[in-house]
């Protein structure tokens, strides 16, 4: 994770922080600054290595790209849940006529504007 930081940017904070903290002070607080990046090195890998030992082999059979929240989708997650319930039937022609087909709002809307139809109006809605 770079946060958006490039090369330009690092080279400016650097420089900011030179005429900032001041050439003196400036080697005190950079060994702070690793200090600190290596205990929150050190932390994560505990926290990694306890989760490890409480999830057991279990672990690495995990997949997290999959439990990323970045990667939340309720459209997905909606569809391919009523997806996997639907019942594995192998349509007869006799149901594949009598089966209505489902258009969507936008769709409906499209075909009925081509036509030269009002689009449905809900009375009801805000």
């Amino acid at each position: 994770m770079s946060f958006g930081l490039t090369f330009e940017k690092l080279l400016l904070i650097g420089l900011i922080a030179v005429l900032l903290i001041g050439p003196d002070r400036l080697p005190g607080y950079a060994a702070q600054f690793a200090r600190l990046i290596r205990s929150l090195r050190d932390m994560a890998n505990g926290a990694k290595e306890r989760m490890r030992e409480e999830m057991g082999p279990d672990y690495d059979d995990v997949d997290w790209k999959k439990l990323d929240p970045r990667q939340y989708d309720p459209r997905r997650i909606i569809r391919e849940t009523l997806l996997e319930d639907a019942p594995a039937v192998k349509p007869t022609s006799a149901a594949v006529v009598s089966a209505p087909v489902r258009e969507s709002a936008y769709a409906q809307r499209q075909r009925l504007l081509r036509e030269g139809r009002p689009a449905p109006f809900d009375s009801e809605a805000t």
